[in-house]
């Protein structure tokens, strides 16, 4: 499936305004099953998160990898003959492409036989907002020892609603103690309740220090599981680190390794929401865990670029440009990427 790409109609002051609208309503474009589901009323719908990594989610994590900064035009076969190098079959390729470009995540053009795609730049603002929070460390703030808790009551036939506002406060770092009685130990900021306030008179929020006996507050997140997420992280991935040292990982597997430990560390912080560290048992390994994956991810980009380049190329007799790969710092600080004009032909 193509589709065709409006000229003249996408000014930078309407990417504006998409983007203002889409990071007011972000919550993890990572989190795709809760955040994204399939009946969603937004325009732009991420694939559902399966067991593994789905072809969907590989489709766009490569596409972020890439060609994020610059929404680049990659060729359909490149990106088909990537995703059969990361284990999918090539129908199964084409299905992801045809069923992204039907969610509205990416778009797609011809030329003469070839077809290329895109990042549209409602998920691009998506991904960019999600990516930076996910690679950002997690700031060592003081804490007062007390409480932010939020009662809600969503009737049920507002599932959609209901849906919405628990991922929304999962993404605050907030858990469900209960149902409908949500908690964290960090204070609202002003962005924060704004976003909140969408949901309309259904919260009652107050912040307050916890009085024995009772539930704690901590008991609503499973540290133990939490924990056990990050050992096998690192179990699987450290044994990687001394052949990229040696430098021993080729083409291929280094855009396939890059792919995957983004994939999957990128729920790691959707999990731990950066929780104080006096609450936390001794040995957290949420930093060597991050430390880990920016090894990984920075240390296969140059090797990764070359062949998605490579690959890119080989689709496509125009010049390649826009395709390159970032590092954890740089999508950590928000990736200064601009709306592509619609005039340009560049592939």
């Amino acid at each position: 499936m193509t589709l065709s790409v409006p000229r003249g109609t996408r000014t930078v002051n309407r990417y504006v305004s998409i983007k203002a609208r889409y990071s007011r309503r972000v919550t993890s474009p990572y989190d795709i099953d809760e955040i994204f589901p399939d009946d969603t009323a937004e325009p732009v719908r991420l694939p559902r998160r399966q067991a593994g990594n789905s072809p969907q989610g590989l489709t766009v994590t490569l596409l972020a990898d890439y060609t994020l900064r610059h929404r680049a035009w990659l060729p359909s076969a490149a990106l088909v003959t990537l995703l059969m190098e990361a284990g999918v079959s090539q129908a199964g390729s084409r299905t992801a492409i045809s069923r992204l470009a039907r969610r509205g995540v990416l778009e797609g053009r011809r030329q003469g036989r070839r077809s290329f795609y895109r990042l549209t730049p409602a998920a691009a603002v998506f991904l960019a907002v999600g990516g930076s929070a996910i690679a950002s460390p997690v700031a060592a703030e003081p804490w007062d020892e007390q409480w932010t808790v939020i009662a809600f009551s969503v009737p049920r036939d507002q599932a959609a609603q209901r849906r919405g506002l628990r991922a929304q406060l999962r993404w605050m770092g907030f858990a469900p103690l209960y149902d409908g009685l949500w908690v964290s130990p960090r204070g609202l900021t002003g962005k924060a309740r704004e976003q909140l306030a969408e949901f309309g008179p259904t919260l009652t929020i107050f912040r307050g220090r916890y009085a024995d006996p009772g539930r704690s507050p901590l008991d609503a997140w499973d540290t133990a599981a939490i924990a056990r997420h990050y050992e096998s992280f690192i179990a699987s991935w450290h044994p990687l680190l001394p052949r990229i040292h040696a430098g021993q990982v080729s083409g291929p597997e280094a855009v396939r390794a890059r792919t995957e430990v983004m994939d999957t560390y990128r729920r790691l912080p959707i999990l731990d929401p950066g929780l104080p560290a006096r609450l936390l048992p001794a040995g957290w390994l949420r930093e060597p865990a991050r430390d880990l994956f920016i090894a990984i991810y920075d240390g296969l980009a140059q090797n990764a670029e070359d062949h998605v380049r490579a690959v890119a190329a080989a689709g496509t007799d125009d010049p390649l440009r826009g395709v390159g790969a970032h590092t954890v710092a740089e999508l950590a600080a928000g990736l200064p990427f601009a709306p592509a004009d619609d005039h340009d032909q560049d592939i």
